[in-house]
């Protein structure tokens, strides 16, 4: 109905254009005939015998010369029309000197005449009333109309089964799920189930999952919206956008109202420069009401999603509002293996592939990275024609979603190679020959991304802690690669830039945050107070100057020392540097099996180019004989459809025996005679055998 009142509508905007187009071309066309002269002038010229032919019509006189020339003239009123016709005209026809032709009157009011301003009007109310019901401008007269998706329970819903490593928030979440289910308990017992719950966790945990999943499991309606979808530049729009989504909500309670990112309306007021009456602190204090106010909102759970609590308002976090914070954290080994298996449950995988070893080499990776990571190995199995995930192809993925895509097609000298190479090893053997570091997983001087090559390394087990003496072995790492620059290049690029970055800031972090520093003490010099513009234009200043220069020193002690014992370490294993510096310039990478043995000794860089060379070697043929394989499937299927669409045809082509052996292609008549010739066999034998419809005549 919409489209077809959108159709007449653009029908008749287009035919009143038309028809005002063509009426304008056709009286500019009549008048350009004719050349307009002053009445004056006209009487003269009739007077004097210049025309053949006149024509009167109404007020309006036309003349027409010997030569052909057409004049037009407007008597002013009808009075001089009677002294044109009595005093010149009429002496004029009778004397058979001039032909007088002359119209029938013409109303002024001629409904033809009025028929394009009819239509212009019809038009004009047809469009207004497009634009307000049907038109694809009606978003412009509703500002206020909430933008909340509604969905509805149905069987392709995700329940908590379909969320992996979420154990602990699956049971917090669980209440709510049986409220909904079963209230009259909670009413029984005067327990108050919470109104609001606030997910709180990093980006891809999967916070916006498990409140779908909720309510899915609770099989209510679920509305979805984004905190930034409430604020507009028009003064009280998100106000009516708030309670636009409530009293939606009301119409399909009990149900779920599930707000994204709830901190783009949700911050603390009296931060900006438009003190409390800027369009979003309205809409933040629409919010509280509907959320505690004096109309109760029985049936209707807020779950809301945010990775910044603690710049939310603290009217929003109290109990009555968003009774309880839920913390996403980032899985742990148990988690990941669940949502490896979970990810990879209807993807082909090869033997080599097991969960619990990718769960070991993944720490730190959230929900989204590891769906990111197997659709990467996936695709990357796709591009080799392959059939099934292998083990380097999540490896692969695992190093492109850490690092960027590899870049073998940049020109690099053979200088900056062998700094990167330098560099990359002098990282490796620090980490290496530092006691309690995490094991080395891989080394390249491949460029990926933004850098050059790097050096990987994978905690042996989940760390919720760091400890002073890890994060000197970290520093340590950082350095490593300048300090390798300086031994055996005599000179030291801007490469380090980014390690000595992250080394002076967890240095500053051990002395200011985390009261690391022996001389200072146990104190913390930092402050987590953010900055509100309107508020603070700057930072609190917490220490004197005197304490700020020396934690300045504190922090330039502690890296100048941490840069001596790295500059020993590389002096001291520098039989191992530099074969590690020499195997990189031959293979370009080294997992971390092939780097063990090159720090041992147990083989020399000459040895693993011939190792990579006859591995290179095997998973090319693999990659041939699974690309055959796979071409020998699709064909094998291919002759498959093609020999059951032969079939398909000679059954169509076959005679029919009831035409007297005529040829046709009654497939329906065939299928007569086949139930006919089975009932008589059937009758004759006196048994009902089945086995008989199967028979191919």
């Amino acid at each position: 109905m919409k489209n077809f009142g959108r159709n007449i509508g653009v029908y008749l905007l287009v035919f009143v254009a038309v028809l005002s187009i063509s009426m304008l071309l056709r009286n500019l066309e009549s008048r350009s005939e004719y050349k307009e002269i002053k009445f004056s002038q006209f009487a003269s010229h009739l007077e004097a015998g210049d025309y053949e032919k006149i024509s009167i019509n109404d007020r309006e006189l036309t003349g027409v010369k010997s030569n052909g020339d057409k004049e037009i003239a407007y008597s002013p009123s009808a009075l001089e029309i009677n002294w044109l016709e009595n005093t010149i005209l009429f002496p004029m026809i009778t004397d058979k000197k001039i032909e007088l032709d002359s119209d029938p009157p013409q109303s002024e009011y001629n409904l033809f005449n009025m028929l394009p301003t009819i239509l212009m009007v019809i038009a004009m109310i047809f469009l207004f009333y497009f634009m307000m019901s049907q038109g694809g401008n009606k978003q412009a007269f509703q500002f206020g109309k909430n933008r909340a998706r509604l969905y509805k329970s149905d069987a392709k819903s995700i329940t908590f089964k379909d969320v992996a490593g979420l154990e602990e928030e699956k049971v917090e979440l669980s209440e709510i799920v049986d409220f909904l289910k079963n209230p009259v308990k909670y009413d029984k017992l005067g327990a108050r189930i919470p109104k609001g719950v606030l997910l709180v966790g990093q980006p891809g945990t999967g916070k916006t999952y498990i409140s779908r999943a909720t309510a899915g499991e609770a099989g209510v309606p679920f509305f979805t919206i984004s905190g930034s979808d409430f604020v507009e530049m028009f003064v009280g729009v998100g106000a009516s956008r708030v309670r636009d989504l409530f009293a939606e909500a009301k119409k399909n309670a009990p149900c779920i109202v599930f707000i994204d990112e709830i901190d783009a309306v949700g911050r603390r007021r009296g931060a900006g420069l438009g003190g409390g009456n800027d369009e979003r602190e309205q809409t933040l204090n629409q919010l509280l009401v509907e959320m505690d106010g004096f109309d109760g909102n029985i049936g209707i759970i807020i779950l809301a999603a945010t990775n910044r609590p603690d710049v939310l308002d603290p009217a929003l976090l109290r109990p009555g509002r968003f009774d309880r914070q839920v913390v996403i954290g980032m899985p742990d080994i148990k988690g990941r293996e669940e949502l490896f298996r979970l990810y990879t449950k209807n993807k082909p995988l090869a033997e080599d592939v097991s969960p619990e070893i990718l769960a070991k080499r993944t720490p730190g990776f959230s929900p989204a990275d590891i769906e990111n990571l197997i659709n990467e190995a996936a695709l990357l199995t796709a591009r080799r024609n392959g059939t099934k995930i292998r083990m380097d192809e999540i490896e692969e993925a695992t190093t492109k979603v850490m690092a960027g895509p590899q870049k073998k097609s940049r020109v690099i000298s053979d200088a900056e190679k062998k700094l990167t190479a330098y560099h990359e090893a002098g990282h490796a053997i620090v980490m290496r020959a530092t006691p309690d570091s995490d094991p080395v997983h891989q080394i390249t001087i491949i460029p990926r991304g933004m850098a050059g090559g790097f050096t990987m390394w994978l905690p042996e087990e989940d760390r919720f802690f760091e400890t002073r003496g890890h994060m000197i072995n970290t520093i340590k790492h950082l350095l490593g690669g300048r300090v390798a620059e300086e031994l055996k290049l005599d000179d030291i690029s801007t490469g380090a830039s980014n390690d000595l970055e992250r080394a002076t800031e967890i240095a500053r972090q051990m002395i200011t945050k985390y009261g690391f520093s022996e001389k200072l003490g146990p104190v913390s010099f930092s402050s987590n107070d953010e900055v509100f513009l309107g508020r603070d234009f700057s930072t609190r200043q917490n220490i004197s100057e005197e304490v700020a220069a020396e934690v300045d020193r504190e922090i330039r002690r502690l890296l100048s020392e941490c840069y001596a014992e790295t500059r020993k370490i590389l002096q001291d294993n520098d039989d191992a540097f530099e074969r590690v510096a020499q195997a990189l310039l031959l293979v370009e990478t080294l997992d971390g099996d092939q780097f063990e043995r090159l720090f041992k000794g147990e083989v020399d860089p000459e040895g693993i180019l011939a190792e990579v060379e006859n591995e290179n070697r095997e998973i090319a043929d693999r990659n041939k004989e699974e690309a055959a394989e796979s071409k020998r499937i699709e064909e094998e299927k291919k002759r498959e459809l093609q020999e059951q669409m032969r079939k398909l045809q000679e059954q169509a082509r076959r005679p029919d025996p009831l035409d007297n052996g005529s040829e046709g292609n009654d497939r329906f008549g065939y299928e007569e005679y086949r139930r006919a010739t089975d009932r008589h066999r059937d009758k004759n034998s006196g048994s009902d055998t089945e086995d008989g419809d199967n028979e191919e005549l």
